[in-house]
Parts: structure tokens; C-alpha cells; sequence
């Protein structure tokens, strides 16, 4: 099954206590899709301008990529220039240059309207809503969302995710957006605007999977058993947390969110099914390909990967977890 990702093409100029890049590829959408694409056909919807080069272009074409929903509008493609100090776990950004991005409209081609699954990256949640108007009957729509829109546009934003199966958004974009301090409440307060899973990144710290159960569904957590933890909550809950793989090379976590996000929806598309376990699955198949993000610049830790170094890492996470 393929993917189907709406977000950003960009140039990013980043700065680390590993050295700095100028002008690498980069924007949502690439980091996405640069890690989607291992597991599933993936279909590209951005902007870029008329100073893209054909060599940016073919760097998606020969991996893949389908770019029918690319625009290429006359002005300037979008972008950023960040620094990372310290620990690398905020990048603070000196310059944001939205240039043909700031006026995106999402046009989702004839061929990808009935994609089965579908990432809405950060952008306009108004926008994100057009998208989801644009599409036909998805297996499952996945959203993330910022801090920016979040103070801006948060009923906005509720409302997107609230429309959405599920909601892919890091620790303190979850707290801001529920007034919640406990990641627990703020995942079921997530989900009573509507959406059936969350997952909260937690950076170097891993992601945890929140999943919505229906009425008599069983928890993978409980074996079937409700718990005393959850029966307060108005909606069952089922947990489920890894941990950041240990790295000793952490050079750049620019994208790490996106590239999760693409791991997570490529291993759902290749599977076929969203249950539980698939679910659970798929959060391991995000924070593996994030530990392969951040440890080069850009999508550098990305691009050339084999199966084989995939299965390699996944056995060494699984090996990690076993309990």
C-alpha cells in the first residue's frame, strides 16, 4: 500500500556541535519520505522554487518517489537556518525564509486522492483540513502539528486532529496544546477531540504509543484483562513506550520527528492493517529509522540505507526492549 505525505521541501543551513552544512535538502516531506520509502510507494505533495535544481530532484525520483504533486512556483524554494548546543535537544532557530512555502495550497492530484495512507506534516492545520477534504476514504490519516500553530491556531488545531486516526506530536507540543503536565492525560484529552491513537515523540528518549480501545476490545497490555489503571479514564487506554536507541554519534537530529513519522506510516503501509499490534510494530519500525537520522546531517543517515541494515537495527532495538 502506499503513502502519501503533504509538507515541505526546504534548504536547510544547520550548525552543531559536530560541524555546520550549508543548503542540505531537507523540509518535512524529504525526511519523511526518505525514510516511508524503504517500506512503501510514496507520493509527494509540496512547493519548491524555480531555483530547485534537477540534481534535488532526481534525488527523490531515483529513490523512488513519486513527485506529480511537487509544484514548482516562480521565486525561491523555503529556508531555515538553525544552531543545536549542548545536548542538541532544542535547535534555535536564526532564520526562517518561508519564501514560495508561505503561500502552499495543497493540490492533491487525481492519481493520489485514494492513497491508503496519509501523513499530514506540519503545516497550516487549515490547510491540512483541505487536504483531508481532498482525499478518499484513507486506511489512516496521521498528522503532526507545532508549537507555532498551537499558539496561534489551536482550535485549529484540536479540530484537525480531532479529524484525524492519529496524532503524531512531540512531549511539550502535547502538553501546550492540552494544558495537561502528565503525557498520560494529555494523550486521553488528544483523543477526546476525536482522533483513535496518539504518539508522543520523546526525542532521545523514544515514543509512546497511546491507543484508543473500543468497547470489549483487549489490551495487548492487560491480555485481555481491564486494568485499575485506566478505569477513571473516560476512554480505555492502552499503552505502549520505547526508548531512544543509545548512540554514540549523534551529529544532527534536524527531521529525527519526520523521519519517525515516516518509518511509522511506511511499516503500517507494508503491513496492510492498523491494529494494535501493527501500531506497536510501527513504533519501533519510527524510532529505528530516527537512530539512522540523527546520527549523519540531513538526510544523509537516510538516503542509502539497505534492507539489510534496517533488519540489523531492528533486531538490535528488539534485543534492547526483551525483557
Amino acid at each position: 500500500m502506499s503513502v502519501l505525505v503533504v509538507g515541505s521541501i526546504a534548504f536547510d543551513t544547520v550548525e552543531t556541535p559536530y560541524g555546520r552544512r550549508e543548503e542540505m535538502l531537507g523540509g518535512s516531506a524529504t525526511h519523511f519520505a526518505c525514510a516511508a520509502r524503504y517500506f512503501a510507494p510514496v507520493k509527494v505533495v509540496a512547493v519548491v522554487g524555480t531555483d530547485f535544481p534537477a540534481e534535488g530532484f532526481e534525488f527523490f525520483r531515483s529513490r523512488g518517489m513519486d513527485l506529480e504533486g511537487v509544484q514548482v512556483r516562480h521565486g525561491k524554494t523555503f529556508r531555515w537556518v538553525a544552531i543545536y548546543r549542548g545536548d542538541m535537544a532544542q535547535a534555535e532557530t536564526l532564520v526562517t525564509q518561508l519564501n514560495v512555502f508561505r503561500d502552499f495550497s495543497p493540490a492533491i492530484p487525481e492519481s493520489y486522492r485514494d492513497s491508503p495512507f496519509v501523513f499530514l506534516a506540519n503545516i497550516d492545520p487549515e490547510l491540512q483540513a483541505d487536504v483531508l477534504r481532498q482525499v478518499r476514504k484513507p486506511v489512516l490519516v496521521a498528522a503532526d502539528t507545532m508549537d507555532h500553530w498551537i499558539a496561534d491556531k489551536k482550535d485549529s488545531v484540536k479540530k484537525l486532529l480531532g479529524s484525524a486516526d492519529a496524532a503524531i506530536i512531540n512531549d511539550a507540543e502535547a502538553r501546550m496544546l492540552t494544558d495537561e503536565t502528565n503525557l498520560f492525560v494529555a494523550a486521553e484529552r488528544i483523543m477526546s477531540y476525536g482522533t483513535k491513537h496518539v504518539v508522543v515523540k520523546k526525542g532521545q528518549h523514544g515514543a509512546i504509543l497511546f491507543c484508543s480501545l473500543a468497547a470489549g476490545e483487549s489490551s495487548l497490555l492487560t491480555g485481555g484483562k481491564s486494568d485499575w489503571l485506566y478505569e477513571d479514564l473516560e476512554q480505555r487506554v492502552s499503552p505502549f513506550a520505547l526508548p531512544g536507541l543509545p548512540l554514540s554519534d549523534v551529529r544532527d537530529p534536524t527531521g529525527a520527528g519526520d523521519t519517525f513519522a515516516g518509518g511509522f506510516l511506511g511499516r503500517l503501509a507494508q503491513l496492510g492493517e492498523v491494529t494494535e499490534s501493527s501500531l506497536r510494530e510501527a513504533v519501533l519500525y519510527g524510532c529505528v529509522m530516527a537512530s539512522f537520522n540523527v546520527q549523519a546531517f540531513g538526510v544523509e543517515g537516510t538516503a542509502n540505507l539497505t534492507e539489510e541494515d534496517i533488519d540489523r537495527r531492528v533486531q538490535v532495538f528488539r534485543n534492547l526492549v526483551r525483557v
